[in-house]
C-alpha cells in the first residue's frame, strides 16, 4: 500500500468493549491487562486498529459513558501503567489505538459537576445548563432523555433543573461557553501526548443546543415503541455552530504526527455527510449506519450504497459498520446464513470498516433474564426493554469451550451471562476449522492487504438482473480489480456476467470451499453465498 494513503484509509477497525474482552483477574469484568493478553489474537485478524471503549473513571451509571475524569483510568479496569503497557504493544504489534471521547456529557460526580451544582454563582454554573422551572413549575422545555423520562432533573439544592438527554446521571456540558471546549481540548492533549492514535467521539451531533433551548415538535414518524423517538431532534443535535467544534478537535489532532484520526458517532442518514466538514476539515470518518438500519435484502444494501457513494465529498473517504455496542449483533439481525454474506460486504466495499468483537465468530444475540438486565435504558424502562435494552450484544467473548468460555476464572461470575452456545461457537474451536466464520475473516482481511483495489480502490455497480444479487467492482489503476458477487437469497443463480469484460477466478468464497477459474457467463452462486473473483486481463 502507498505510504501516502493514510493507515485509517486502508485499514480495519476492532472494536473492543473492555468489560466483555478478557477478565484478567476473576472478578467478572474484562480489564486492560485481558486486553494485553488478547492482543496476538486481535493482529491475527489482519487488523490495523483497535478502539477501546472508555476505560475512564465512572460511577458506571452507563458503563463508563458517564465519565468522571477525562484523564484517569476506572480501577476496574487496571491502571495507568496497564494503559501505557496496552498502548505499547500494540504500538509494538503494528496496531493503532483508538480511544473513545465522551465530550458531550460527564458524569454527575465529575468535579465539574460537582461545582456546577454547588452554587448558582459558581464560576462553573455555566458549564452545563441550568434552567429555572417554567412559571407554572413545569420542565424548561419538552425534550426527553434518550434512556426514559424527561431530559430535566431538579436541584432543590438550587432550584433548577439541569438538562441530561440520557440518564439522569449524565448532566450536559455547555459548549457555548469556550471554557469548557478548552478543558476537553486538554483532556484529549493528554491522551495525544501518551501517543494514541485519534477518538471515536460519542454523540458528536449533541455538543451544542438551539441557543433558545426550544421546544422539540413531534416526531409523525414515531413507532409508537420508545417515547424519546416521539419527539424531532431539531433544537437538540446538529445545530450549526456544532461544526467549530469538530474542526477544532480536528485541528488539535491535526497538530500531531501520524495521521491521528477523528471519528464522530453519527447516527441519522445523511447527518455523517455535514462532518467531512466544507473543506474536509472535521472528521475523516464520519460513522455510516446505514448497514445497520437498511433493511437486509440485495436492492435496499445497493441502494443505500449508491446513496451514500454519491454523497461522500470529493476527496472524502467513506466507512461501514455493521455492528457495536449499541445494535444488535449482525448474526442476530440478518441470520447465520447471511452473516458470511454480510461480512464480505463489510470489508470488500469501498471504505474503511469497523468489525465488533465477536463477530468475526459470529456470535448472536445472548437473552438476558429480567434478573440480570443492567443496560439503564431498559432498567429504566422495563416494559420495553426488549427493545432499547444494549445488554444482549455486550455479552462475553466466547474464547473457548471451558469454563466461562476463557473469558474468566473457572470461580468467577461473568458480569453478563455466556451466550448458551459458547462451547460450540468459540474463538478455539473455529481455529481448527479451515471453514469458520473466523477462518473467512481472516481471508478476507489477508485479501484487503494483498489486494489495493479492495482497500483503497474505486467502486462501481455491477447490474445482474436478479433481485437477491447485488454485484459491484473494486478497482484500482494498474489491475483488473475484483467482482463481488452476493447472493441475499435463498436459492442459487446462475448469472451473466459477461458485461464485464475479463475473465475471472474465485479469489474468496463465503463458504471457503470454492477456487479456481470461472465463466462470467455463466457463472453459479450458490444460496446465501458471496464470491470475490480475482478479474484476470
Amino acid at each position: 500500500m502507498s505510504d501516502s494513503i493514510p493507515w485509517w484509509q486502508s485499514g480495519v477497525i476492532y472494536q473492543i468493549y473492555p468489560r466483555s474482552f478478557q477478565d484478567s483477574n476473576g472478578d467478572g469484568v474484562g480489564d486492560l491487562p485481558g486486553i494485553l493478553q488478547r492482543l496476538d489474537y486481535v493482529c491475527s485478524l489482519g487488523v490495523d486498529a483497535v478502539w477501546i471503549s472508555p476505560i475512564y473513571p465512572s460511577p458506571m451509571h452507563d458503563f463508563g459513558y458517564d465519565v468522571a475524569d477525562y484523564t484517569g483510568i476506572h480501577p476496574l479496569f487496571g491502571t495507568m501503567d496497564d494503559f501505557d503497557q496496552v498502548l505499547e504493544a500494540a504500538h509494538a504489534r503494528g496496531l493503532r489505538l483508538i480511544l473513545d471521547l465522551v465530550p458531550n456529557h460527564t458524569s454527575d460526580e465529575h468535579p465539574w459537576f460537582l461545582e456546577s451544582r454547588s452554587s448558582r454563582d459558581n464560576p462553573k454554573r455555566d458549564w452545563y445548563f441550568w434552567r429555572d422551572p417554567k412559571p407554572d413549575g413545569g420542565l424548561p422545555n419538552n425534550w426527553r432523555g434518550a434512556f426514559g423520562g424527561p431530559a430535566w432533573t431538579f436541584d432543590p439544592q438550587t432550584g433548577q433543573y439541569y438538562l441530561h438527554q440520557f440518564d439522569p446521571h449524565q448532566p450536559e456540558l455547555n459548549y457555548r461557553n469556550p471554557e469548557v471546549l478548552a478543558a476537553m481540548l486538554d483532556a484529549m492533549r493528554f491522551w495525544l501526548d501518551k501517543g494514541v492514535d485519534g477518538f471515536r467521539v460519542d454523540v458528536i451531533t449533541m455538543m451544542i443546543k438551539d441557543v433558545a433551548l426550544r421546544d422539540n415538535p413531534p416526531n409523525p414518524e414515531w413507532d409508537g415503541v420508545n417515547p424519546a423517538d416521539s419527539l424531532k431532534p431539531v433544537y437538540s443535535r446538529n445545530q450549526p455552530e456544532v461544526h467549530e467544534i469538530v474542526r477544532a478537535m480536528r485541528r488539535l489532532l491535526d497538530s500531531y504526527p501520524g495521521d491521528r484520526v477523528l471519528i464522530g458517532e453519527t447516527w441519522v442518514r445523511g447527518e455523517y455527510l455535514q462532518y467531512y466538514g466544507a473543506a474536509l476539515d472535521e472528521c475523516q470518518l464520519p460513522f455510516n449506519f446505514d448497514l445497520i438500519r437498511t433493511p437486509w435484502t440485495a436492492h435496499d444494501v445497493c441502494a443505500a450504497v449508491e446513496y451514500y457513494e454519491a454523497g461522500v465529498p470529493q476527496g472524502g473517504w467513506p466507512n461501514y459498520v455493521l455492528g457495536n455496542h449499541d445494535q444488535p449483533r449482525v448474526a442476530s439481525r440478518v441470520g447465520a446464513n447471511q452473516a458470511r454474506v454480510a461480512q464480505m460486504a463489510l470489508l470488500t466495499l469501498r471504505g474503511t470498516p469497523t468489525c465488533y468483537y465477536g463477530d468475526e465468530i459470529g456470535m448472536e444475540n445472548v437473552p438476558i433474564p429480567p434478573e440480570f438486565v443492567q443496560d439503564p435504558p431498559a432498567v429504566r424502562q422495563p416494559e420495553i426493554a426488549d427493545a432499547v435494552g444494549r445488554d444482549p450484544e455486550r455479552t462475553p467473548m466466547q474464547w473457548d469451550a471451558g469454563p466461562n468460555a476463557g473469558f474468566s476464572a473457572q470461580d468467577a461470575t461473568p458480569w453478563l451471562p455466556l451466550a448458551a452456545d459458547y462451547a460450540t461457537r468459540n474463538v478455539a474451536m473455529q481455529e481448527r476449522d479451515s471453514t469458520s466464520p473466523l477462518a473467512l475473516f481472516r481471508a478476507l482481511t489477508d485479501l484487503r492487504r494483498s489486494e489495493p483495489a479492495l482497500a483503497v480502490g474505486d467502486y462501481a455497480t455491477v447490474k445482474t438482473g436478479v433481485a437477491d444479487i447485488y454485484a459491484y467492482t473494486r478497482t484500482a489503476p494498474g489491475c483488473a480489480g475484483s467482482l463481488i458477487v452476493l447472493n441475499f437469497g435463498c436459492e442459487a443463480h446462475t448469472l451473466n456476467l459477461s458485461a464485464v469484460g475479463f475473465r475471472a477466478e474465485i479469489a474468496l468464497a463465503t463458504e471457503l470451499q470454492r477456487g479456481g477459474v470461472v465463466e462470467l457467463a455463466a457463472l453459479n452462486v450458490a444460496a446465501n453465498e458471496g464470491l470475490v473473483l480475482r478479474l484476470v486481463r
